[in-house]
């Protein structure tokens, strides 16, 4: 029994169920019985899962009623359970971005953005008979000079690493600063004008004029043979560049999203809109516990 979690898991219940779940999801129209666990109980269930470090759902269900069994008495089958995590891909989105701008650093005018590589196969044979065939492509990583096979995770989190906005795409066929340019039209990143806090992917006239237009700025560091005395906003502290790599760290290790096991588009994004629910609430209810490190998931990972 983990007290802290348990505190987690209650408060983010009451606010999914009052402010976010009863605006998103409908009622089950139809003849039959009601769901046994509604999609409230259902998205806590997702961000224990998450938390615990079970990477595996056979292993999640059958530990959950040990690990937060007080708190669930009714719980579902692996398939059930994988079906409607699925189709709650979009009220976790919702809950995910909620939580994000309910944090104190959502009205800070500065972004640390960046981009990760989600390998979703290894072997010829994976790239040709998975469902994520047209969804999935070869790119390159830089951090770890080699070529993968899977999506581009492209992330906008504040400053103490809530989500904020954070995309999927083919990476041949959308690089980083067109992903990135995609998501700040499409999704809002803070209420006001922000400064974008980016590495040197992200450098070039279209894509710095183009955020210009949309309100908001990039800051990044020089390039090589770059003029520092023209381009001011090159200078900023190392370590604020360094911190969303924590982010993705926590995200991709922590969190399990390295090891997503996912084999359709719908279960990738799933899995990821499960991941940044999961961080996203933890930030949240550190800020309202009070909490020294906003990021830190020790109190809830055993």
């Amino acid at each position: 029994m983990n007290k802290n979690l348990d505190a987690l898991l209650t408060a983010l219940y009451v606010y999914l169920d009052d402010h976010i779940l009863c605006r998103t999801t409908k009622t089950r129209p139809g003849p039959g019985r009601p769901a046994q666990v509604t999609d409230t109980e259902l998205l806590c269930l997702a961000v224990a899962q998450a938390l615990l470090r079970y990477d595996n759902e056979h292993h999640w269900l059958r530990a959950a009623p040990d690990r937060v069994g007080h708190l669930f008495p009714r719980l579902l089958c692996q398939s059930e359970y994988n079906r409607r995590l699925r189709a709650l891909a979009a009220p976790m989105l919702t809950a995910a971005l909620w939580l994000a701008r309910h944090t104190p650093t959502w009205a800070e005018p500065l972004r640390l953005m960046d981009g990760t590589p989600i390998r979703c196969g290894t072997s010829r044979v994976t790239t040709e008979r998975s469902a994520l065939e047209e969804y999935a492509g070869y790119g390159h990583d830089a951090s770890h000079h080699c070529f993968y096979w899977g999506m581009k995770l492209v992330l906008i989190t504040t400053a103490d690493g809530a989500v904020c906005a954070f995309s999927l795409a083919n990476p041949k066929e959308l690089d980083e600063r067109k992903q990135a340019l995609h998501l700040v039209e499409h999704q809002p990143v803070g209420p006001g004008p922000t400064g974008l806090v980016c590495d040197k992917g992200f450098a070039g006239a279209g894509i710095e004029a183009a955020m210009a237009a949309a309100g908001h700025t990039i800051v990044r560091p020089a390039r090589r043979g770059e003029d520092r005395a023209a381009a001011p906003f090159c200078w900023f502290p190392g370590w604020l560049r360094q911190r969303i790599e924590a982010v993705i760290w926590t995200l991709k290790n922590q969190l399990g999203l390295e090891r997503h096991h996912a084999r359709i588009p719908e279960g990738l994004w799933a899995r990821t809109c499960q991941r940044v629910l999961a961080l996203n609430a933890v930030i949240w209810h550190n800020w309202h516990i009070g909490a020294p490190v906003k990021r830190s998931l020790i109190a809830y990972d055993h």
